[in-house]
């Protein structure tokens, strides 16, 4: 199997890029300038075979989140194929254990989405006690009879327990948005932050998730994607959450049993919940479209202008930086041991 070397590399001038997905006219029109660059016009995913062809005679890929980058397409790829810069910081997409033993290196973009991401949480988090999106609709619909003492009655959140299931750069970032709304912050992570950085963020942890849970009032997932995390939140964890709890989830939709999911809210065991993400995008079970009580968004938790220009230029630095034989700044080692 061949070795990631972490020390310099052969140059590589003017690589040819093949970017996926159509990108900020900024972001593209800078790839042309500093490589041989195909960029993909109009806004829809490759087909497999596109992703083939573009694989064989490439030295660098720049996949989506919505290009399945899977053992089949790196073993055949090119032998030009050393670099694959994902458009994004979730990597689950990619078979990071093929590209290994292929020798191509795989790099994100952490930390660029983090604000924005954490800015439509708390919106989330507003939004479904609050019952926003049921009083959208309702003043949309011409239905609306006016003010009245029992109309649209939700719930305030300042004072409840938040419980926010992975405390790296977003779900802290969360946490601080969070504190100023008047809520308590409890979290579980796989490790605890350092004390001072508690403090900071006045969060309790919890070493068992299962004890968290049933502790709490909202619920906020921010984990990555993978083996562990799958179907994390299931039928037996949902069932330990109490029935006015909301759960939010603006991380990755396979993390929550969605069928489950489903089960608690039509039961009444769950109050509602606000979703950014989906287990089969674009497709959305017809059973959540059906609940009132469910806040539901097309996966724009991270769609700002400068996020996305901010997601290029860091495709850009992880390109350059490979280019000129160099270890990428973002180049990503978890799971590869």
């Amino acid at each position: 199997m061949p070795e990631i070397s972490r020390t310099a590399r052969p140059k590589v001038p003017n690589p040819k890029v093949v970017v996926t997905r159509e990108l900020a006219d900024t972001v593209m029109e800078r790839m042309e300038a500093l490589f041989d660059t195909t960029n993909t016009r109009g806004d829809a995913a490759m087909t497999r075979d596109q992703l083939a062809a573009a694989m064989a005679d490439c030295d660098v890929l720049v996949p989506t989140v919505t290009d399945d980058i899977d053992t089949a397409l790196i073993e055949g790829a090119g032998p030009r194929l050393k670099l694959i810069a994902n458009y994004g910081a979730g990597v689950n997409h990619i078979d990071l254990k093929a590209a290994r033993a292929r020798g191509i290196i795989v790099t994100n973009t952490p930390g660029v989405l983090t604000e924005d991401t954490a800015d439509m949480t708390m919106a989330l988090i507003l939004s479904v006690p609050r019952r926003l999106a049921e009083g959208e609709k309702l003043v949309r619909s011409g239905e609306w009879k006016g003010w009245s003492p029992g109309g649209m009655l939700g719930h305030r959140i300042g004072g409840k327990a938040l419980g926010i299931v992975g405390m790296g750069r977003i779900g802290q970032a969360v946490a601080l948005r969070a504190r100023a709304f008047g809520l308590t912050i409890h979290y579980h992570n796989r490790h605890r932050l350092p004390a001072v950085r508690e403090a900071q963020l006045a969060a309790t942890w919890h070493e068992s998730l299962d004890d968290m849970l049933a502790a709490i009032d909202i619920l906020t997932i921010h984990t990555p994607l993978n083996a562990d995390s799958r179907d994390m939140i299931d039928a037996r964890r949902i069932a330990l959450l109490r029935r006015h709890v909301y759960l939010i989830n603006a991380s990755r939709g396979g993390i929550v049993d969605e069928d489950a999911l489903v089960a608690a809210l039509e039961a009444g065991k769950l109050a509602g919940a606000g979703l950014d993400v989906w287990k089969h995008e674009p497709r959305i079970d017809p059973r959540l479209l059906a609940l009132p009580n469910v806040v539901m968004l097309p996966h724009m938790g991270s769609a700002t202008f400068e996020g996305r220009i901010a997601t290029g230029d860091k495709v850009i630095q992880n390109i350059r930086t490979w280019a000129d034989g160099h270890r990428p700044p973002d180049q990503v080692l978890e799971g590869w041991v």
